[in-house]
């Protein structure tokens, strides 16, 4: 496992950490305690050593909560990220509130779920319309400057926002979804966090698994998987999808490697991403996404990859 800056507090993070959704149970059918808590302490033998989760993260912080029991003693070996600023609401549907006081609020019980005094890096999860993003960037500084996290970052925004948001407080590292079916950040967020030595964590590196090479072409998902929804896991859209999918197989056969070591790999080398946050209900889904890291594409392999996205042409991914 390679490590690397996060951004300028000192710390390295490796460049596969594990994003903890899926342990949380609400959208990713079969999860169970035992394999989600044997899927974080699999991160010891793998070398990652940041986890990243967040106050919404289940209808009563579960991801947080397990954390919390699968590190036990061994808390101090990783690099925590939580985030505020959304939760759940008894409908289950995601809520935005980013006030000072409900930031803070979500800070302080995730700690307590964490069974920790601190975090590495507090995000703010999303702008809430109602609220200033300087307002939120604000507390968050409060909130480093008493000790309760050592760094802050931001997630979900858009440049103007992130100028708004560095303006009230200093930014570490900023979180968006990234991966070869979603590249909008390359126009300017990433490019702007690049200039300023901001760390770059992305998440979907593998587009809710839709780029690990095994969704069947008939696949149908039920009413408990969140897939459903998103045009990238539906129609023509999928089956186009999986046409590049079965390009990339052939590319990582040839490599020695599985799909999702060579999507992984891709994406951590793209210029200014910092680590790919890999989610993970099981420990052998982890250990294959942290196959991705210590080797490199050879200039061939990254042209036959190009080749397989220019084929694929422009995707609708995520829009509703």
């Amino acid at each position: 496992m390679n490590y690397r800056p996060l951004g300028n507090t000192g710390l390295k993070v490796s460049e596969v950490a594990l994003g903890c959704w899926p342990i949380a149970g609400i959208t990713s059918p079969g999860t169970s305690e035992a394999e989600s808590i044997a899927t974080v302490q699999a991160c010891f033998e793998l070398g990652i050593n940041h986890l990243d989760t967040a106050y919404m993260y289940g209808r009563s912080g579960e991801s947080e909560r397990l954390i919390a029991r699968a590190l036990g003693t061994r808390r101090d070996e990783m690099v925590i990220a939580t985030k505020c600023g959304l939760h759940l609401d008894s409908q289950g549907h995601q809520t935005h509130d980013a006030r000072p006081e409900t930031l803070r609020r979500q800070c302080e019980e995730s700690l307590r779920r964490l069974a920790t005094d601190r975090v590495e890096l507090l995000y703010l999860h999303a702008a809430d319309r109602r609220t200033p993003v300087g307002e939120s960037a604000s507390e968050l500084r409060r909130l480093m400057e008493e000790g309760k996290t050592l760094a802050v970052g931001a997630s979900n925004l858009d440049v103007r926002q992130l100028e708004e948001f560095t303006e009230a407080c200093p930014l570490t590292a900023f979180q968006p979804a990234y991966n070869m079916l979603v590249r909008d950040i390359e126009g300017d967020a990433l490019p702007w966090c690049r200039e300023r030595g901001v760390a770059v964590l992305v998440y979907w590196p593998l587009m809710k698994g839709l780029l690990a090479g095994k969704i069947a072409r008939d696949r149908r998902f039920g009413p408990d998987d969140s897939r459903r929804h998103y045009p990238a896991f539906r129609g023509e859209e999928l089956q186009r999808n999986l046409d590049l999918v079965d390009r990339l197989r052939a590319v990582a056969e040839a490599a020695g490697h599985s799909v999702t070591e060579l999507v992984v790999n891709w994406t951590i080398h793209q210029p200014g991403i910092t680590a790919a946050l890999c989610g993970a209900k099981r420990p052998e889904q982890i250990r294959e996404s942290a196959g991705g890291s210590g080797w490199e594409l050879t200039a061939e392999q990254a042209a036959q990859i190009e080749e397989a996205l220019r084929l694929r042409g422009p995707a609708n991914a995520v829009a509703n």
